[in-house]
């Protein structure tokens, strides 16, 4: 797994690729961890190029929308059966704002 950070319209993006799983799960935390410290107002997790999100990815997002609590908006970008279908069928798509591509998020994140 890898991570990126960058900023579109204001807005911290952190693209995640490859598998998110036990082992890789605390290096998601800890880059989200990173960027919550600044406190930016909006921060979307693009899963895109994530080919598996196991349980621990779901639950290191879940942490993430609890620390990031009234002072960061997060959005996650998801799409297809490696994580988009988790997501929903656990109905963490009611957690947090799900959408299948960087710029419908920025969209949504504007409107």
């Amino acid at each position: 797994m890898s991570t990126t950070v960058t900023t579109h319209d204001g807005a911290t993006v952190l693209t995640v690729s490859g598998e998110v799983d036990l082992a890789t799960a605390p290096a998601l935390e800890s880059a989200i961890e990173g960027i919550l410290g600044d406190k930016p107002a909006a921060l979307i997790i693009d899963l895109s190029g994530v080919g598996f999100l196991a349980s621990a990815g779901m639950a290191a997002l879940v942490a993430a929308h609890q620390r990031a609590g009234e002072a960061t908006t997060i959005a996650v970008v998801a799409d297809g059966p490696a994580t988009s279908r988790q997501l929903k069928m656990t109905s963490l798509d009611q957690v947090f704002a799900l959408y299948s591509t960087l710029e419908a998020a920025l969209e949504g994140l504007r409107g």
